[in-house]
């Protein structure tokens, strides 16, 4: 078997079944979930997700009437620091209210790169979450990579990734951008079954080799670590 991304891809998916993304997809309710766990993932913002939802409500006009400290005790069980997500929900509410006209969607036209710099003056929104928001969103069919395992993808194909995070995320993103249709449901595959992978077998650290599906073609499995030392 090559290591070709279609051909990854189908391994995976043959293997972990058809992915959906478990966060919302309208931008502006992203970035509320985005803040509902910290530190920042799946289950810990969907934790505090359920809890604000319950408890508070996710709209721009509820989040605004909160009071912070009701507001707080409702993203805790999403993590750490719910004082500073309590914060940073009131400055993106606020900021969709008073610049963007209580529309985030509205406001994503034209130019990916305007765009994107749209979404990066948002709290905690650098490249790849803004990347994100663009392809769940269907804004643009841009070629986004897991921001927790840009690694996946690069030592398939090349073997262990560089140490620098950009220069991973760049090459993840490239294969990515040549080898995936520049389509919404082909990328948006393309990033479930990879986060998939990064997040249960090809972890960063101490990854699952002996259980994957892809030891015949990965090239870290074959002992491709382009000078660096094995993780541990």
């Amino acid at each position: 078997m090559s290591n070709g991304v279609s051909e990854i891809l189908d391994r995976l998916e043959s293997f972990y079944g058809k992915q959906e993304p478990c966060w919302p997809v309208d931008p502006y309710l992203f970035l509320v979930w985005w803040h509902c766990g910290y530190p920042a993932s799946d289950a810990a913002c969907s934790k505090g997700w359920e809890a604000l939802t319950k408890e508070v409500g996710v709209s721009l006009l509820e989040i605004l009437a909160a009071p912070p400290a009701k507001l707080a005790r409702a993203l805790k069980p999403g993590g750490m620091v719910p004082e500073i997500r309590a914060m940073r929900l009131q400055e993106i509410a606020a900021r969709m209210q008073d610049e963007l006209g209580s529309d985030l969607r509205a406001a994503l036209v034209g130019p990916i790169a305007q765009v994107r710099k749209i979404l990066k003056k948002f709290p905690n929104i650098a490249d790849p979450g803004a990347d994100r928001i663009l392809l769940f969103g269907e804004i643009g069919p841009v070629a986004a990579v897991p921001s927790n395992c840009p690694h996946v993808l690069v030592r398939i194909q090349h073997g262990q990734e560089r140490e620098n995070y950009g220069v991973t995320y760049r090459e993840a993103q490239a294969a990515i951008e040549s080898e995936v249709p520049e389509k919404f449901d082909a990328r948006t595959r393309a990033y479930l079954l990879l986060k998939r992978h990064g997040q249960d077998l090809c972890k960063r650290t101490k990854p699952k080799c002996p259980e994957c599906p892809l030891q015949s073609c990965c090239a870290f499995f074959a002992g491709k670590y382009r000078g660096r030392s094995a993780p541990a």
